[in-house]
């Protein structure tokens, strides 16, 4: 969105001329979402797959002028939303040149304030506020203090101003009065100490602060929005009740619900480089196989699922699909690839970095409940693609896979994660019958999907325990399932196979 100049209104008199009227954030956010949807102009434009049940409540919540609670797992969005509603504020807005509180011309809050519009009258200075700064985010985290979210005492700006601790221009304030018409949020609320909770009572319904024994009527202006994951995962902590009661929303978000919207995000807050995406070619297929592997991971036994699996994951994990094609492009000098399906292991670090595994899982260790997800994936995409092993089987119908699984019991294939895009066709190339296997059901399929296709067969004849997938330092080995089980010895190749 382009910043617009500055108002070039300087004095209060000056403001008061131009019929300017003072507007309360609650209002101003109301009024300019009316107006936007008035327009059939889209506010939450880079949030998706809310469309039709959190975007929708979250406009009431603005409607109604509530403060809001977006109650939901990691990786939901949570904080994206609370900084997508700056869109809905004013571009400028007047202040007392120099306020701490950000102070309204026409209803100024400090005794700053208060005493310049005394001194000055209509030639009080104004400066203006653009809503880039009218944000303010602050993670609660158990060592947060009343002190740094309300204020306190400063006893050198008492001792430089030589006033007693009795006046009130002693005091320090904090985050909250500091964000006076502002949107002011605080993520993870569950981990605030509860006593510090209590400080927020006054401030969401009456505007009473209290510092030190002082008692200040500070009606403040503030559009407070929280942010939480479900009680019964915070173990730091709760939202205690009286204040969860004073928050008038509590909005709860999810998860994408689709595959097309999941890979929208991913594609959306993925950061791919232009040069990559010179590089290296995607193929639809990995694009699903991508988020499959969180669809997966919110159901797998394995993986705490009050901890929920973030669409980070996937965003991690398709940046670190292309970043293995690129460095085979490197190590090959090689000037573009695609994407292949054994890149997947690539991805491995971004899988067990964003998962919270249960008992079951830690026992599995974090690396093998990775490739498992992976064996999931595949053993979930094959059937989409080719003919289900398991319904031919059930059916005694004649196997399309013969020639492939036949030429395995003598031969053996190495997918080498570094291999060159000529050896890796070559390589897959000297399996008889895939080439024929993949024209057959994918007969518009180009080069480059063709070969993809190829590899997705052996990958899906492993998972279908039809050939053997053992994992290899150096990539990827497939052979026959038989001479796999008798040549296997446990401090050789990690093999995952069931």
């Amino acid at each position: 969105m382009i910043k617009t100049e500055k108002p070039a209104i300087k004095t209060l008199g000056e403001l008061k001329a131009s019929g300017y009227e003072s507007t309360s954030i609650k209002d101003e956010l109301r009024n300019n979402l009316i107006e936007k949807m008035s327009k059939k102009e889209k506010v939450f434009d880079r949030v998706l797959g809310y469309d039709d049940t959190v975007i929708p409540d979250i406009e009431r919540a603005i409607l109604s002028k509530h403060s809001v609670n977006l109650l939901g797992l990691r990786g939901q969005a949570k904080t994206s939303i609370a900084r997508a509603m700056t869109n809905l504020l004013d571009e400028w807005i007047p202040v007392i040149e120099g306020s701490d509180l950000n102070d309204d011309p026409f209803q100024p809050l400090s005794r700053y304030a208060k005493d310049v519009i005394a001194e000055k009258g209509d030639d009080t200075p104004i400066d203006w506020l653009h809503r880039e700064e009218r944000y303010t985010e602050k993670l609660a985290t158990p060592d947060v203090t009343i002190a740094d979210l309300i204020g306190d005492v400063d006893p050198i700006k008492a001792a430089n101003l030589k006033l007693s601790y009795s006046d009130e221009r002693v005091i320090h304030f904090g985050l909250v009065p500091n964000s006076n018409r502002c949107i002011f949020v605080i993520n993870e609320l569950p981990d605030l100490q509860a006593r510090i909770q209590v400080a927020l009572f006054n401030i969401l319904q009456e505007g009473d602060i209290q510092i030190r024994g002082f008692k200040l009527r500070l009606p403040l202006d503030i559009q407070f929005v929280f942010t939480a994951n479900p009680e019964d995962y915070t173990n730091r902590g709760s939202i205690i009740t009286p204040l969860k009661d004073r928050i008038q929303s509590q909005i709860i978000t999810h998860y994408p619900k689709s595959i097309e919207i999941a890979k929208q995000i991913t594609q959306q807050e993925a950061r791919i480089t232009d040069e990559q995406r010179k590089k290296v070619s995607v193929a639809p297929l990995l694009e699903d196989m991508i988020e499959h592997i969180a669809f997966v991971a919110r159901e797998s036994e394995y993986i705490d699922q009050k901890s929920g699996v973030s669409a980070r994951l996937t965003i991690s994990a398709f940046e670190n699909l292309v970043a293995a094609a690129e460095r085979r492009t490197l190590v090959n000098t090689e000037k573009k690839t695609n994407a292949r399906i054994s890149d997947l292991l690539g991805a491995i670090p971004a899988i067990t970095g964003k998962v919270e595994l249960v008992y079951e899982g830690e026992q599995e260790g974090a690396i093998s409940v990775a490739y498992q997800l992976i064996a999931q994936v595949i053993r979930k995409v094959f059937p989409q693609h080719f003919p289900d092993p398991d319904m031919i089987k059930r059916k005694k119908q004649e196997n399309p896979y013969a020639t492939i699984i036949n030429w395995f019991s003598t031969n053996e294939v190495d997918l080498v994660n570094d291999l060159s895009n000529r050896d890796y066709e070559k390589t897959l190339s000297e399996v008889p019958g895939l080439i024929d296997l993949v024209k057959k059901y994918h007969p518009k399929a180009n080069a480059s999907e063709q070969f993809l296709y190829m590899e997705l067969v052996l990958h899906g004849l492993a998972e279908y325990s039809l050939i053997s997938k053992n994992v290899l330092d150096t990539g990827l080995s497939f052979k026959d399932i038989m001479n796999s089980m008798f040549s296997f010895n446990r401090d050789d190749d990690f093999d995952y196979d069931e």
